[in-house]
């Protein structure tokens, strides 16, 4: 079994959206990436920022699977999902201002909003690309835990079997999974937009696979390798919501606002 050459364990969070739907889809999506992105940007504290746009037509990249849910609900279906590393566990308290700003905006453009986050060392960035490789086409995956199992079996199963597994197929070009603490509404409670997320929608888990390209993604969903994951990840899982992501943009990394040109990757 290969393991990952490497991996970073930042302290990241995830912050699921809902964009409103009382105006054009592409409007509140320009708006997350344009104002309320510049004032995410100006935290102090950050490491990197990214947005993840997910494809509006998202029905579930991962195969049909018995006893787990593949089929993405279309009244919970995602439309991105900021993706924010600290420089450290305390960092967060440094953008409290900017936060605030955040917290009045996000009414402008969403309907719902949902904080994810893990303790520190939980979030795991792994080096999979070769030298000069990059991801130019991504796949942003959920995973829910069955009932039956737990924390402990279902936090082992991914570091030890679906990671290692997911590394050694040697196509992805990014890597990255979070494990969830459990969710509480408190820690992103912002006024007028939803924060509904009933027990059985929450998720526990998630996985970002970057692929050279659109085929290579098509392809990789579409081999034997995912339907031996699939058997074995009905063991643990009980659903797993596979999106399509249409574009990644990087707005602070390294620590640093990138400049407008160099947003997309």
């Amino acid at each position: 079994m290969t393991t990952p050459r490497s991996a970073r364990k930042p302290f990241a969070s995830s912050i699921l959206l809902w964009i409103r739907t009382d105006r054009p889809r592409q409007q509140g999506m320009e708006h997350w990436k344009g104002p309320h992105s510049k004032i995410i940007s100006a935290t102090p504290g950050f490491e990197e920022y990214r947005q993840i746009h997910l494809a509006e037509t998202n029905p579930g990249l991962w195969p049909a699977t018995s006893g787990i849910e593949t089929a993405i609900p279309v009244d919970r279906k995602i439309d991105g999902v900021a993706e924010v590393t600290f420089q450290s566990v305390l960092a967060p308290l440094r953008g409290r201002k900017q936060t605030r700003l955040a917290y009045k905006d996000e009414v402008n453009v969403f309907r719902r909003t949902l904080l994810y986050a893990g303790p520190p060392n939980s979030a795991r960035w792994y080096d999979v690309a070769g030298p000069g490789e990059q991801a130019h086409a991504r796949a942003l995956i959920y995973l829910r835990r069955r009932d039956d199992v737990n924390t402990g079996a279902f936090r082992k199963f991914l570091a030890e079997e679906l990671v290692p597994d997911l590394a050694s197929t040697g196509v992805l070009k990014e890597l990255r999974t979070q494990v969830f603490m459990p969710w509480n509404q408190r820690l992103w409670n912002t006024p007028d937009v939803a924060h509904d997320n009933p027990t059985d929608q929450r998720f526990h888990a998630s996985l970002i696979l970057g692929f050279t390209d659109a085929d290579a993604l098509g392809a990789w969903f579409a081999s034997d390798t995912v339907a031996d994951l699939s058997a074995r990840l009905a063991r643990f899982a009980s659903a797993v919501h596979a999106y399509e992501v249409f574009e990644t943009l990087t707005f602070v990394k390294h620590g640093k606002e990138l400049p407008e040109h160099h947003l997309r990757g």
